[in-house]
């Protein structure tokens, strides 16, 4: 999903309640990078002390490259997303849930797997049919058990059904399987669901509605704006408003990970939303919003993670450093 027309996309200071990282020095665990978490009462999602960016920061400081190290130690030091893969959903689930639950934090995950996914674009592929995700859907619920997490579910899944990009004869199994996943999800005593809205890039929220309410809106907890993409905050609030008000008031998130700089527009509009230079960290993850219809602004994209081998960037999903420090520094390096 990191990528299609319709998606992708002011600029909160990052500084804030940055958290300590230190190089890799080792400890029981072996060679970790450590960091501590983010006050509980204004972010209560899990900082991973193993990501990606905490290994860069670490790996620059063992290098002296001081500058570098602060820049990445920005995305470090935050909680982003843990997106669910396909060879043992369970035990994944299971590890991240259990290790945030150890540090008191809620863990944040992304579940973006549904069949026929992305349109065959950059991320394409998912469960290889409808019983497969189903299985898989169950296998992260048993994962989580009972531990606290938020669960963004299927970016662009819904969208996708109403801009023409997927196929007409996958609509129905689409929505069957989105609300049954919503479902089986909300059996669980600590998560909360929000199933993905698409972005302010879209200008038709009155065409969404239904959609959401066919895929199980009504039994989730909201829905989520802008995953991936770069459109301002103040953008995507007014558009979550417009849908909220459509599906029951339903509160939502918005993705403030890249949208510091607002979306690109130099480009080929077809793929402006696909490693655009130039982009910037946006708000700092936190569940204090000021507005009672925004649940959080999270890092639901891990920044520094490439959208697609487009611009010079590797495979969807790969890190970046060279990205990841362009974000950090919010002038693309």
């Amino acid at each position: 999903m990191y990528g299609s027309g319709n998606r992708r996309a002011m600029a909160g200071a990052v500084g804030a309640a940055v958290l300590l990282l230190s190089g890799c020095s080792s400890d029981e665990d072996g060679d970790r990078p450590k960091v501590s978490q983010q006050p509980r009462e204004t972010d209560p999602y899990w900082v991973n002390p193993d990501g990606k960016a905490a290994r860069q920061a670490a790996e620059y400081r063992e290098d002296g490259d001081t500058r570098k190290a602060g820049l990445i130690e920005r995305i470090a030091s935050q909680p982003v997303a843990e997106w669910i893969g396909t060879a043992d959903p369970e035990g994944e689930t299971r590890r991240i849930t259990e290790q945030a639950a150890a540090a008191d934090r809620d863990a944040l995950l992304v579940l973006y797997n549904i069949p026929h996914r992305d349109c065959g674009q950059f991320s394409k592929g998912g469960a290889a049919g409808a019983d497969a995700y189903r299985d898989w859907i169950d296998k992260v619920a048993k994962g989580i058990g009972e531990r606290r997490a938020t669960v963004i579910l299927e970016p662009d899944a819904v969208l996708h059904l109403v801009d023409s990009c997927t196929p007409e004869e996958f609509h129905e199994e689409r929505y069957q399987l989105l609300w049954g996943a919503v479902e089986r999800l909300k059996r669980l005593p600590a998560v909360k669901v929000y199933l993905d809205a698409g972005n302010a890039g879209w200008s038709q929220p009155d065409a969404l509605h239904e959609p959401l309410r066919r895929a199980g809106i009504d039994k989730a907890d909201g829905f989520s704006v802008n995953v991936s993409n770069f459109y301002p905050t103040a953008a995507s609030e007014e558009f979550g408003k417009k849908l909220s008000a459509k599906v029951g008031g339903k509160p939502f998130v918005v993705d403030t990970s890249r949208n510091g700089n607002g979306p690109y527009t130099d480009g080929d509009p077809k793929e402006n939303w696909c490693n655009p230079p130039g982009r910037a960290l946006g708000e700092v993850p936190t569940t204090r919003t000021g507005d009672p219809q925004v649940d959080a602004y999270l890092w639901i994209k891990r920044p520094g993670e490439s959208d697609g081998d487009c611009k010079g960037g590797p495979k969807a999903g790969d890190w970046w450093p060279e990205y990841a420090l362009g974000l950090a520094a919010g002038d693309g390096e």
